[in-house]
């Protein structure tokens, strides 16, 4: 059969990452893209090959012209899915959690990429809603210091990265809309993480009220395959602005991406319990170093680890002056022994 093959014209090599589990095995090997696969043999899309006699799944990461390997090509058995789930920037972003945690890029794509769902797949795709003529109120904002030259920084795509400390009382659910608002304003998507489905469905209202149902989706494991990939989807499609999700919901691919906010990033939710076990405060952490976006770590309290942020100049703090934390703190009596 492989004999009877031809090869594409254009760029026949394709170069693949399998999903193999050993780590001696976690790199990429060059295909033969058939003739008949060629237009939907694309970088980015899931498929199937032959490695060591059986089938395996893996990605297609580029075409070439050429290849370094002097032995005999393989060819691509097939294409499962003609949608480009694994984007540029997500595959950058892989490689950085895969050597920052020293796990192989196959574990954490399975992470990073949801099963398929060929039935939500097939459904056509909806046009991304146009941004609601709001005038987004920032007002709340005022009270942090710093906290007006980071939203005007934020509307102007600096990427700028910031450490909050929300004030006690705050409704950081719609200040977390407001940011995400002044960055849909701009084109680009936002991508809030955070620990549990209650925190999720506030931020989910706050951000529907805000721009609307159609603006934002909700990712969570929860959810059943059908419907948690349609969500995926429209993330990875543009349909949907604001992604809000739990901790796999970092590696959301949003087509471009301006803010990576993280919500109460002490919780123990956030750490992913499966190899190689990354945290979602350093993956979006490594995603803004990898895609120039802006991030936001979030909380009303602050970690170890978000303070050295601070201190080394990375990020820049966004807290409320003492008078304003006495104003909002609620009042503690000391009751006498």
């Amino acid at each position: 059969m492989s004999a009877e093959k031809v090869a594409a014209e254009v760029d026949p090599v394709a170069r693949v990452l399998p999903l193999l589990p050993l780590a001696h095995l976690d790199r990429e090997f060059d295909y033969l893209v058939p003739k008949d696969l060629d237009e939907q043999a694309r970088p980015g899309v899931r498929v199937r090959i032959r490695f060591a006699g059986r089938l395996v799944d893996g990605f297609v990461v580029s075409r070439n012209a050429t290849s370094d390997h002097q032995g005999r090509f393989g060819w691509l058995e097939r294409v499962i899915s003609p949608e480009r789930v694994l984007t540029e920037e997500i595959t950058r972003v892989v490689d950085l959690v895969a050597g920052r945690y020293a796990g192989t890029r196959a574990d954490v794509l399975r992470l990073a990429i949801p099963p398929r769902h060929a039935r939500a797949e097939s459904e056509a795709a909806s046009e991304p809603p146009a941004m609601p003529d709001i005038a987004i109120e920032t007002e709340a904002w005022d009270r942090y210091v710093h906290g007006g030259a980071f939203l005007t920084a934020l509307s102007g795509e600096r990427a700028p990265r910031a450490v909050w400390q929300a004030l006690p009382g705050e409704d950081w659910p719609a200040r977390l809309a407001e940011l995400s608002g002044l960055v849909a304003a701009t084109g680009a998507s936002t991508v809030v993480v955070v620990p549990d489905q209650r925190d999720l469905d506030r931020v989910v209202a706050a951000v529907e009220k805000l721009l609307g149902k159609d603006a934002v989706v909700g990712l969570a494991a929860g959810l059943g395959p059908a419907l948690r990939y349609r969500r995926w989807l429209a993330a990875l499609r543009g349909t949907a602005q604001v992604v809000v999700g739990t901790r796999s919901s970092v590696f959301a691919p949003t087509p471009r991406t301006g803010l990576i906010v993280v919500w109460d990033d002490g919780d123990d939710n956030h750490s992913e319990p499966r190899a190689p076990y990354p945290h979602a405060r350093e993956v979006a952490l490594l995603r803004a170093y990898a895609g120039g976006c802006a991030v936001v770590l979030a909380g009303h309290a602050r970690t170890a680890e978000a303070q050295a942020l601070v201190d080394s100049g990375w990020a820049h703090d966004l807290v409320a002056s003492r008078d304003s934390v006495r104003a909002a703190a609620p009042k503690i009596t000391a009751l006498a022994d």
